[in-house]
């Protein structure tokens, strides 16, 4: 006899798979919107969409409680030129799913879909129920969670649905990047020259390279700064008048993004602007309620360096989900079966203990 929480497993797998099969680039998503348009109409469900977000409230839902979110991302990267499997093909070998997207993060967003249908029903919860599957996450875009949260009602605290093999994350860094110009002299390359921009780059990466931010986090340890990209010149000739850099900069729960920009641009030797300040470090109280929950159950809790929708939150938030992100944007990405089916189980007992106390 098939119980209600293995009939949810199966139909989430099946969801995925259908997933998998639909390509879903970022601002691309509409085709798998429709897939979870057609998962709530069989379950009976009122949802919304708004551009390719779609969301739906528990059945119950209260104005009077508070309201949890569920929310993960049906949008995926490209695939890279390293993969050896058809990246739309959902099959299995060995107990994985591979596919485009299987990790990241569609077995977490199915997980979520199918524990969010589990409760639907339930009366007397402590909180409201709202799932959202949402868009742009990859690009992190204006149409996708951040485009809801000025039309949803208040959220209290979230679960972000993102590959930590059902480990607890209760932070997670931010990001700032910046793009930084080093000047110098143009010129004639066969005639003297004591202001080249390229050899000024060097002391200005030899101190981006020992720059140290003093504040560390208990769980997310220090701001990670890496110059990732560097360009200068147009032709052999030509002395170029400046060096273009861009820098990768990970915050931890210690410093908003306004404070790390302006603690670089007083102190960097180069002009320095930043790209955007919205990408903020993220947490929740490892004292919080949903962390025992889980914690009771034996999942560890850390600090993640990647960077997600909850970046998008203001309330307290939690990442957790089914899969590995070290399979994150990988080739031949996979999940495997069995951490979807662990992946539902455990949604489902943490959000018992949680919500039904």
């Amino acid at each position: 006899m098939i119980t209600e929480q293995n009939l949810l497993i199966k139909k989430a797998i099946e969801l995925l798979q259908k997933l998998i099969a639909t390509p879903s680039f970022s601002s691309e998503e509409d085709m798998t919107a429709q897939l979870l348009e057609n998962w709530f109409h069989e379950f009976d469900i009122p949802y919304k969409r708004v551009n390719n977000n779609v969301y739906a409230f528990n059945k119950c839902f209260d104005e009077d409680k508070p309201t949890l979110l569920l929310n993960s991302h049906h949008d995926t990267v490209k695939p890279n030129e390293a993969y050896t499997k058809d990246p739309f093909d959902p099959h299995v070998e060995d107990g994985k799913l591979f596919g485009l997207g299987s990790n990241d993060a569609g077995g977490c967003l199915v997980s979520l879909i199918a524990t969010f249908t589990y409760f639907y029903e339930y009366r007397n919860l402590n909180h409201n129920i709202i799932i959202a599957a949402t868009a742009e996450e990859e690009s992190s875009g204006g149409k996708g969670l951040n485009s809801l949260l000025t039309i949803l009602p208040e959220i209290d605290v979230a679960i972000v649905g993102e590959p930590t093999l059902m480990n607890l994350a209760i932070a997670e860094k931010g990001l700032v990047i910046f793009d930084a110009i080093v000047k110098g002299t143009p010129s004639h390359a066969a005639h003297p020259n004591n202001n080249n921009a390229i050899y000024n780059s060097i002391e200005v990466l030899e101190w981006f390279k020992n720059y140290t931010f003093p504040k560390t986090s208990e769980v997310l340890g220090e701001v990670k700064l890496t110059v990732t990209q560097i360009s200068a010149g147009r032709q052999h000739n030509v002395v170029p008048a400046k060096v273009n850099l861009v820098i990768d900069v990970r915050v931890n729960d210690k410093y908003n993004n306004k404070e790390i920009a302006e603690m670089l641009s007083r102190e960097a030797p180069c002009e320095l602007k930043p790209r955007s300040l919205r990408l903020n470090s993220s947490s929740i109280n490892k004292n919080h309620p949903l962390v025992g929950s889980g914690a009771a159950l034996g999942r560890s809790t850390y600090g993640s360096p990647t960077l997600s929708d909850q970046a998008a939150l203001s309330c307290p938030s939690l990442k957790l989900g089914p899969g590995d992100s070290v399979r994150s944007h990988s080739a031949d990405e996979f999940i495997y079966l069995a951490e979807i089916e662990e992946g539902i189980n455990l949604y489902i007992k943490i959000l018992d203990g949680f919500l039904i106390n």
